[in-house]
């Protein structure tokens, strides 16, 4: 493992460039260049945050700039965007990218960005990457692909003709929910430089610590992904067997309305699964707390499972109508699989279901 480089300052003149960790340190350094190894890219920086990412490139736009949404976005997005970026008149169009008719509006609206994630959170909708972003290219609008629930190992959406590929390192790249942080990756040497000025400008920057730590953390990326995968497909199918489910989604199923895009340009169906039980609100949170070996928290993507209740935590600050249209309503639940024994999963989520009975 490297050192840890806590200063805040170095010595002018230092032969690698440094001169404030604000403008760049070797913990950010060494991060970006494992990066750029996962996403197959050339240039990667990291930031204080996944959303501290998003604020990097929501930075870029000017007051009249119109995003074109995917409708389904992590709740934090949209809050940025509809709460914070609003006032400085950047302007937001939520449409659903997994209708034909969104390529139209690419073409109509000419928006200055366009903004997706693939699956989507938390009902794990899976865009044609590949085909928006043709259409995208034909007009040079760059397109930003939220890839958090992949990682470079299960997708690369710059491959598939997308501008930025942003991840929030603080789930499955460290893996172990003690450490905040977030990636842009690109092959445009013109972001990249966006991008490293708003890091510093902004003071987007991560500490030295968090980077070695989710340096440390990408060692076990594979093998932690092939145990959490191989969990959630396995669990996946359990949940479409229990009669208190009322469906469930998870891409690399056959029921999946996706399905066949999700076998084309994911390596594997990920280790996220959303369902929708048969319950109350009051039920439900009962169903998510009864559980012993799912934590009822916020985040994903660490080595232990997590339960989440996206209508009143991830996607809290999405108005009720906004959350009805999309299908997030009270029974809807997202389980984060990690890496424990699959037996003491599966015995855990049928013992709250029965109960939910």
């Amino acid at each position: 493992m490297p050192p840890i480089f806590p200063s805040s300052t170095f010595a002018h003149g230092n032969s690698h460039g440094f001169d404030y960790t604000r403008s760049g340190n070797p913990n950010f350094r060494i991060l970006q260049s494992v990066l750029t190894s996962i996403e197959n890219c050339e240039y990667s920086s990291v930031f204080a945050s996944g959303v501290s990412a998003i604020t990097a490139v929501a930075s870029s736009l000017k007051a009249g700039d119109l995003i074109l949404c995917e409708e389904n976005l992590y709740g934090c997005t949209v809050r940025l965007f509809e709460q914070i970026f609003q006032k400085f008149g950047i302007h937001t169009k939520w449409i659903d990218f997994t209708n034909q008719s969104a390529l139209e509006e690419i073409k109509k609206r000419l928006p200055a960005m366009i903004w997706l994630e693939s699956p989507t959170n938390p009902l794990l909708k899976v865009l044609d990457l590949s085909t928006i972003c043709d259409a995208a290219n034909e007009v040079n609008i760059p397109v930003v692909v939220d890839n958090t629930f992949c990682t470079g190992l299960l997708q690369r959406p710059l491959e598939m003709g997308a501008t930025l590929s942003l991840t929030s390192t603080t789930k499955y790249i460290n893996g172990h929910s003690d450490a905040l942080g977030g990636a842009i990756c690109t092959n445009d040497q013109e972001w990249h430089d966006r991008m490293m000025l708003a890091q510093k400008a902004l003071g987007l920057h991560p500490s030295p610590f968090d980077c070695w730590l989710i340096t440390r953390g990408i060692k076990t990326l594979p093998l932690r992904l092939e145990r959490q995968v191989a969990n959630a497909a396995a669990l996946a199918d359990e949940l479409a067997t229990h009669p208190s489910v009322k469906w469930v989604s998870y891409p690399f199923r056959e029921d999946h309305p996706q399905h066949e895009i999700a076998i084309k340009q994911m390596k594997a169906g990920g280790a996220i699964i959303t369902v929708s039980l048969k319950g109350t609100q009051a039920q439900t949170y009962s169903t998510c707390k009864s559980l012993k070996f799912f934590t009822m928290a916020e985040s994903l993507g660490g080595v232990e499972s997590l339960v989440c209740h996206p209508a009143t935590m991830t996607h809290a600050a999405v108005d009720d109508e906004t959350k009805s249209q999309l299908g997030i309503d009270e029974s809807l639940v997202r389980f984060s699989i990690g890496c424990e024994d699959l037996p003491d999963l599966s015995i855990d989520i049928q013992e709250a279901l029965n109960q939910l009975q």
